[in-house]
């Protein structure tokens, strides 16, 4: 399975469970409302959330924001720097999870230029 289908599949399961569980929406409402770019832009946000996505070792929003990232224009070069920061702010356990984003980060890629 891609890593574009494994998102698309995680993304409809998570839409499964809210949908079973609509106290859940209320925190999608605010993710929504936080992301929404007054002031910060859409890739900043997206290269923020992957950092610390690489921090809190979450695999599933490493691949989200990965994903998101590229589509919100990031570049390979930002995506990486983005990586350093959060080894910078999480050590060794990030470095292992920045290994995993920069896997991501390829094969995502490598699927957009197929």
């Amino acid at each position: 399975m891609s890593r574009s289908q494994e998102l698309d599949e995680f993304k409809q399961t998570l839409g499964d469970l809210v949908e079973e569980a609509p106290e859940l929406e209320q925190f999608s409402g605010f993710v929504e409302s936080a992301e929404k770019t007054t002031v910060l832009d859409r890739k900043t946000k997206e290269l923020l959330s992957l950092a610390i996505g690489v921090v809190t070792r979450c695999d599933h929003c490493i691949l989200w924001h990965t994903d998101a990232a590229l589509e919100a224009g990031a570049t390979h070069d930002e995506i990486v720097d983005a990586l350093k920061i959060a080894v910078v702010m999480g050590g060794g356990p990030a470095m292992t999870y920045a290994v995993d984003a920069y896997d991501t980060l390829r094969a995502l890629e490598a699927e957009r230029n197929e």
